[in-house]
């Protein structure tokens, strides 16, 4: 079949991202001798440059790692809720919802740890080797994509009114930045020379990097955290506030790795992160699939796929997350997924249903039911996906109260001056040893809180993911992880790592990957391997049928949204049967990465998603 680029195959490694520049830094790394581990921290570094509003340094990721003849690991790169974020706090200050930008939506930043641990315990190469690319492009520029300067412009009277250290970055001389033009950020470079500095003389390589980790957690970049976190600052609730972490938050934590949740399915084993993502929501779709699946890409095909969502997605609303037992074996149980699969009628559901795994009785915030407005557009772009919110300036349309069945005004909410995109970041790497990592960095985008001057990288929000209502398995909880939206992916067959793939899209994620993975192992191999490629650009979709995970936390029964390449006798059949469906441009749902590895003949492959005009597969 037809695809917009080839699926690229070699012997030596290969490397697919959201970013060209990421991915040839990665590549780089490779070329010089360093193994898929020190080249994927390469490039979530440059990445944290690049794609400044989709992901940073004082973000989050969650990283799938497959060291050659080893077990698959979760390196879990989520910070936790700091000490004095409780509910009770929250409610003190007259919020309902915890905001979707500023200081008080601010976890303890996890993916700096995260990325240094990885290179410690599994890379070769040292700190100023995977860190040059990064401080390259920091101090002298890089053309931003167009992305970059329509971000910029959507918060340009937010930034010049009230978070002036981001336009310091982000508006030099007044000019949001553009194509064809260097744009450089100074301070950020300036922060990871001090660090190289300052922990040059501290012994071998692990010795530097541990010592870099303990400058993040004590030295000057977190006293630089807290004085920031500490500002009053404007957020989503129309006030300024300030946050609530601390000097024992951001010293007690440290990143850590955990066993994967799996699930087996006509031969192969797909791996992710625990129920603090949603990643066994992909799971739960695999297991709701039923023994024959209805012909690949009919509309009776993508209906099983959209209703299966909407089941899982339930569940990961009334089960998921790190402030209770989540009772992962039921969900995931072969009688249980019977049941819920018998759901699945003709018609599409507009209910929000969450099951009952081994009996317990499912609860929902009343706030989970609050509907979108038909008609209303920002944070359901499908290139946008819901991610990042913007806080209002003052005498900017308030957020309707959400209460019960009520309604909000949408899933992001908007500067006057328009609104904004974006979403987060994906990296994958299989390298000629066999070595083979996935991550989904994000959280830290510059439209999430305000610069740090002495730094050159805002704090993240991932806390707007949490519920304020107590007693809720994603409640707000002190040492607790939100329950987040990442969720990259490997897949096993035979017991050994074949394919590592992943998207940005929030509550997208899982919908992207579960079709790119389906069109992948099931369509006929090209090349002699999986058509990742052809996999990738096959049409997409997604539904919004349950609640976001992004402040307001609003969502859309029967919503479908479909590519305009989707066959329209399938949109047709799928109104038919009840799903609202709005005909997306013809290349804006998903943003898929990719990299395999044939364990009989040691071929590898990439591919990436020519949607967004980004990302880019490298190798050879």
């Amino acid at each position: 079949m037809f695809t917009t680029r080839p699926t690229l195959q070699g012997t030596f490694g290969m490397v697919s991202s959201t970013h060209w520049l990421a991915s040839q830094s990665a590549m780089a790394v490779l070329e010089e001798g360093g193994n898929a581990f020190d080249a994927a921290v390469a490039g979530a570094f440059v990445l944290h440059v690049v794609e400044p509003h989709l992901n940073g340094p004082a973000g989050e990721v969650p990283i799938l790692l497959a060291p050659a003849g080893g077990a698959v690991r979760v390196l879990c790169g989520q910070g936790v809720a700091p000490a004095g974020a409780t509910p009770a706090h929250y409610r003190g200050l007259g919020l309902d919802l915890v905001p979707g930008t500023g200081p008080l939506a601010a976890a303890v930043p996890g993916a700096f740890d995260a990325w240094l641990l990885l290179l410690r315990d599994h890379g070769t190469k040292s700190l100023d080797d995977v860190l040059k690319y990064a401080v390259g492009y920091a101090e002298h520029g890089h053309a931003p994509v167009d992305n970059v300067g329509a971000t910029v412009e959507s918060v340009r009277r937010l930034f010049e009114t009230e978070w002036t250290s981001s336009a310091e970055v982000y508006l030099p001389g007044g000019r949001a930045p553009r194509p064809g033009t260097l744009l450089r950020n100074p301070a950020l470079a300036a922060t990871w020379k001090r660090l190289l500095a300052e922990t040059a003389h501290a012994g071998d390589r692990e010795a530097r990097i541990d010592a870099a980790r303990e400058v993040w957690r004590s030295g000057f970049i977190a006293e630089a955290l807290l004085r920031q976190s500490r500002r009053p600052t404007l957020d989503t609730s129309g006030e300024r506030h300030t946050g609530t972490l601390t000097e024992a938050d951001l010293a007690g934590w440290s990143a850590g790795y955990e066993t994967p949740v799996t699930y087996d399915w006509n031969g192969w084993t797909v791996c992710k992160a625990g129920p603090w993502s949603q990643g066994p929501a992909f799971l739960q779709q695999l297991a709701l699939l039923p023994p024959e699946l209805p012909a690949y890409g009919s509309a009776e095909y993508v209906h099983l796929l959209i209703e299966g969502c909407k089941l899982a997605m339930a569940d990961r609303e009334a089960w998921y997350g790190d402030a209770a037992e989540v009772p992962l074996a039921d969900l995931l149980s072969d009688g249980y997924n019977a049941e819920r699969r018998a759901l699945i009628g003709a018609k599409a559901s507009y209910d929000l249903r969450p099951g009952s795994p081994g009996g317990r009785v499912p609860r929902l915030t009343a706030q989970a039911h609050a509907c979108v407005p038909a008609g209303a557009v920002p944070g359901f772009d499908p290139m946008g996906a819901g991610e990042p919110t913007v806080a209002p300036l003052p005498g900017d349309p308030a957020l309707a109260d959400v209460t019960g069945e009520a309604q909000v005004t949408g899933e992001s909410q908007v500067a006057a001056d328009g609104t904004t995109q974006g979403d987060t970041c994906h990296l994958d790497v299989v390298d000629r040893w066999g070595n083979m990592v996935a991550a989904t960095p994000s959280g830290g985008w510059l439209q999430s809180n305000p610069v740090v001057p002495e730094l050159g990288f805002p704090l993240g929000t991932r806390l707007q993911m949490t519920w304020l209502e107590e007693g809720l398995p994603s409640t707000l909880t002190p040492g607790r992880r939100p329950r987040t939206t990442l969720t990259p992916s490997l897949a096993l067959r035979g017991g050994v790592p074949v394919m590592a793939f992943g998207t940005p899209g929030g509550d997208q994620q899982d919908q992207w990957q579960l079709h790119f993975f389906l069109a992948a192992v099931l369509r006929a191999p090209v090349r002699g391997g999986l058509d990742l490629q052809g996999a990738i650009d096959a049409p997409n979709w997604h539904n919004d049928s349950f609640p976001s995970s992004f402040h307001p936390r609003g969502r859309r029964p029967g919503s479908v949204t479909v590519e305009s390449r989707t066959a329209p006798e399938v949109i047709e059949e799928l109104r038919r049967r009840g799903h609202d469906v709005t005909v997306g441009p013809a290349w804006s749902e998903g943003r898929l990465c990719a990299v395999a590895r044939d364990p009989e003949t040691g071929v590898l492959s990439a591919a990436a998603n020519p949607r967004g005009m980004q990302g880019y597969a490298v190798g050879r």
